[in-house]
């Protein structure tokens, strides 16, 4: 099996409950195509370099993934065809970092 880091951008107007649900739909379609999230992230609200599609902003949902080619063939064959993806990027990785989460905003800086 290899390891995968996968990126999706959602567009700035879709609800939470939205996203919790975009999140579900291809946690399943992971799972179902014999493929395992080692970990996920969802990195919020944040500003995209240019526009995309009229976007300034874009919801980030990351997953660390092991599995075949041909699930994440079928992952993004069902992203193509959602409306409310702006992007995704699927990077292949010889070794997965599970320890650092690197959107997590430190303690020490909200103290401050």
């Amino acid at each position: 099996m290899n390891y995968y880091e996968h990126t999706l951008i959602a567009r700035q107007d879709i609800s939470p409950s939205q996203i919790k649900q975009m999140e579900e739909k291809y946690k399943k379609i992971i799972e179902g195509n014999e493929g395992n999230i080692l970990k996920f992230e969802s990195w919020g609200l944040m500003h995209l370099s240019y526009l995309i599609k009229k976007n300034k902003k874009g919801n980030y949902l990351h997953f660390k993934i092991e599995g075949k080619g041909k699930t994440i063939k079928e992952l993004e064959r069902n992203e193509k065809i959602d409306k409310n993806l702006l992007r995704y990027l699927t990077v292949k990785v010889k070794k997965l970092d599970l320890e650092t989460d690197y959107f997590k905003k430190n303690e020490e800086n909200q103290k401050k």
